[in-house]
């Protein structure tokens, strides 16, 4: 059996403010990073997402529930939090960290869509 590592991966997406885009939108990034990242959900510790302050419709955590991401969420700890207001900062965005374990010698792929790329370029040629 393979050694386990713990990882935080992380990821953002851009989405309307409304429930049906956040939902869309969450269910996209996170089925993207679970799968990039062979990722069960019983490896899963905890899922924390941040929201842009213009994003009030929906909490991202209850999007997660809501979404058909392939794998259960109903029993990983989600804890939502409001972003920090930076100027410039791009808007309507939400952001994720999954803390999980996977075997040690994995390498953890960050996700980022629907506009959030210009976050981390670096990182954007994958997705």
């Amino acid at each position: 059996m393979n050694a386990m590592k713990l990882f935080s991966i992380r990821g953002a997406c851009c989405a309307e403010n409304s429930p049906e885009s956040i939902t869309q939108e969450i269910q996209t990034l996170c089925s993207t990073l679970f799968e990039k990242n062979h990722i069960k959900a019983e490896n899963i510790v905890n899922i924390h997402f941040t929201m842009t302050p213009d994003l009030d419709t929906l909490n991202a955590a209850t999007a997660l529930r809501k979404s058909a991401t392939g794998i259960d969420t109903s029993k990983v700890p989600l804890f939502v939090s409001q972003e920090a207001v930076i100027k410039g900062m791009l808007p309507k965005t939400i952001r994720v960290m999954v803390t999980v374990y996977l075997p040690e010698e994995s390498s953890p792929v960050p996700v980022y869509t629907n506009g959030a790329q210009v976050l981390r370029p670096d990182f954007a040629s994958g997705n």
